[in-house]
């Protein structure tokens, strides 16, 4: 879907022009002459990023951007100052309005159109971790980011040692906290021991690095892991627009030409630690949002949904390998009657106590997952009939072997397990994956069932090979 852009000029020549050059890049673009036009668009359709004239009736244009960053609806619109005299006040005035850059006329087309580009990538990539079709207050999305615990990881990229020396001693007392100075292999590779980095400043300025290695060096950070999702600033010689549009299409968060004030250096690093501060934590909300969907909130084991997958998983590589794999179902005995006669938090103890067991039990390539109530899951990659039989009866003795404890004041409470086995070859069934699947639970739970059928406390197998 293309952006939709809202251009806000008095001028009516700017607004036809930019309105020209953002339609040809095929973006969706409302204009209008002042902020109460502005407001009134944005109250049926919000922009995703928005041009304005900060210089023809400023004081009103600063009202206006400083009131969308107050609001939590429009706060995330990315602004655009056009028109902005060049001086390093009328930046930072701008700046602190919330604009996140000022591109003053003449405007370049090549970095208007690049940082378009680079400010809707990013807003679009918040977004997708933001869930903002709805999903996102059910996962938390909306609430405020915490504020770092610790100091951000900053660290100066120069091969100029002077130039570095200066911007490293602007960001320590710009920031109030150390800054990391890399200059070389040795001192890069020390970095990435040291941590992740939250916001490289890379110093591409002053003749001392080609274009070319500058440019490398974008792509280098952001396609190893360890720095794919650190914000890269980048300072480029004064005047070169289109290789501050090159550094911005290759991935930089944000550019800056040589000989801005140190008041500019520190602010855009600072909004750039925010922003990956934020990325950072919405990230981690949707890695814990995923754990959460494939993991028993109780035992903290996996669960039937991931088990399912698991198995489908271990059934290809089973196939390919042409080894055999064992499916294992565990149910604990007489389980009710422990929940009738203790209560379900003394059931929930047992269950816990239980996974804790087998995780210990397993190795690690091994899945233990919690399938049902009292029900359990185990599957052992490369495990013919022998072999599982004899860990179906180590885990039936794991658990009946040694008392459970229940709580203070309560005996140590005995408990049995019965045990299915379904050992499968390694060769393809003539069946549907999806059917091949439901056989393995299908014959698993039929020797789960023999084992209770036998007196419970038992180790039943289904063998395909039988």
């Amino acid at each position: 879907m293309s952006g939709r852009i809202l251009i806000i000029d008095p001028v009516a020549t700017n607004r036809i022009v930019l309105k020209v050059k953002m339609m040809s890049a095929q973006y969706l673009v409302d204009t209008c002459a002042t902020c109460a036009e502005a407001a009134k668009i944005m109250d049926k359709s919000l922009p995703d990023l928005i041009l304005i004239n900060l210089v023809e009736k400023a004081a009103e244009g600063f009202r206006f951007c400083t009131s969308l960053r107050e609001n939590r609806a429009t706060r995330d619109i990315a602004i655009l100052s056009t028109g902005t005299a060049e001086t390093s006040a009328a930046r930072l005035r701008a700046l602190d309005a919330g604009a996140n850059d000022v591109l003053p006329r003449p405007i370049n087309d090549s970095l208007l159109l690049s940082r378009v580009r680079n400010l809707l990538r990013r807003r679009n990539a918040s977004f997708d971790l933001m869930h903002r079709d709805g999903n996102g207050a059910a996962f938390g999305f909306e609430e405020e980011p915490a504020p770092r615990l610790t100091p951000a990881r900053v660290s100066v990229v120069s091969y100029d040692a002077v130039a570095a020396v200066k911007h490293l001693n602007t960001l320590q007392d710009g920031l109030g906290q150390p800054i990391q100075m890399v200059s070389g292999a040795q001192q890069f590779v020390s970095m990435l021991e040291r941590g992740a980095p939250d916001v490289l400043v890379i110093n591409g300025a002053g003749g001392v690095i080609d274009q070319a290695a500058l440019l490398h060096m974008v792509c280098d950070f952001r396609s190893r892991s360890q720095t794919r999702h650190a914000a890269q600033l980048v300072i480029v010689p004064a005047d070169d627009a289109d290789l501050a549009a090159m550094v911005l299409d290759l991935g930089a968060a944000d550019v800056i030409f040589d000989g801005v004030s140190s008041q500019e250096l520190v602010q855009r690093t600072q909004r750039l630690i925010q922003s990956k501060t934020r990325d950072d934590q919405l990230r981690d909300r949707v890695r814990r949002g995923l754990r959460a969907a494939v993991t028993d909130p109780l035992t903290g084991l996996h669960n039937r949904r991931y088990a399912q997958d698991h198995l489908q998983r271990l059934m290809r590589q089973s196939h390919a390998s042409n080894q055999p794999y064992a499916v294992v179902m565990l149910d604990i005995d007489h389980f009710k009657s422990i929940n009738d006669k203790f209560g379900h938090a003394v059931g929930d103890l047992v269950l816990v106590e239980l996974a804790d067991r087998l995780k210990a039990a397993m190795h690690d390539g091994d899945l233990v997952a919690r399938i049902g109530g009292e029900e359990f899951l185990i599957a052992l990659p490369n495990t013919g009939i022998l072999s599982a039989e004899k860990i179906g009866q180590r885990l039936r003795k794991l658990i009946g072997g040694t008392p459970f404890s229940i709580g203070k004041g309560l005996d140590p409470l005995t408990v049995t397990a019965s045990v299915g086995i379904a050992v499968h070859s390694g060769t393809p069934e003539d069946a549907p994956e999806d059917t091949a699947l439901g056989q393995a639970f299908e014959r698993a739970d039929a020797a789960l069932y023999s084992a209770k059928s036998a007196g419970r406390d038992a180790v039943s197998v289904w063998s395909s090979a039988a």
